[in-house]
């Protein structure tokens, strides 16, 4: 009888646990994605991949045939730094680039094929990592996988992470590239 022990990361990782996933009125989250998504990314595939999904992802390469490069890099360059929003419910869940510049960013994700986080750009109050890697929002959203390499690396569906910022009414609001 061997016995199973959880994985666990290193923090600054904050992990959660299997409740956060669990059935909701949307799949395991309690709304559908937000209509406008950010940078183009496709609607149905964003809420098939944040709502009804644990293991999947969208296809490699996928953030790179959307409008996020051509929107951010001017910004990003001149050391601006990018919130990435959870497609449901517009919480802020990575702010990136931090700790490096956004053509380090942007390496890191074209060679691992997905938009590639680090521990210090992760919005700890809204994001949580399970024992198998997984990683979601504390609402249900599944965002993605850490894959570690020699640190936490949290590869992110972008489609996952394009929703627009909540105001204090609860809608969403445009972001400065959408004026």
């Amino acid at each position: 009888m061997g016995s199973t022990m959880a994985k666990s990361y290193p923090k600054p990782c904050v992990m959660g646990d299997e409740s956060i996933m669990s059935k909701k009125a949307h799949g395991t989250s309690h709304v559908p994605v937000q209509e406008n998504l950010r940078w183009g990314c496709d609607r149905s595939t964003a809420d098939r991949i944040c709502n009804f999904n644990r293991h999947y992802a969208e296809y490699s390469g996928y953030w790179k045939t959307t409008k996020f490069l051509d929107e951010e890099s001017e910004k990003a360059n001149n050391g601006e730094e990018i919130t990435f929003y959870d497609s449901n419910t517009g919480k802020p869940l990575f702010i990136a680039p931090r700790g490096r510049s956004f053509e380090a960013f942007v390496k890191e994700s074209m060679r691992h094929g997905w938009p590639s986080f680090r521990d210090d750009e992760v919005v700890w109050d809204n994001v949580r990592v399970l024992p198998d890697g997984e990683t979601v929002s504390v609402d249900g959203t599944h965002l993605g996988h850490n894959l570690p390499d020699n640190k936490n690396r949290y590869c992110i569906n972008l489609v996952s992470v394009a929703g627009r910022p909540m105001n204090s009414t609860g809608s969403t609001q445009n972001t400065k590239a959408d004026l």
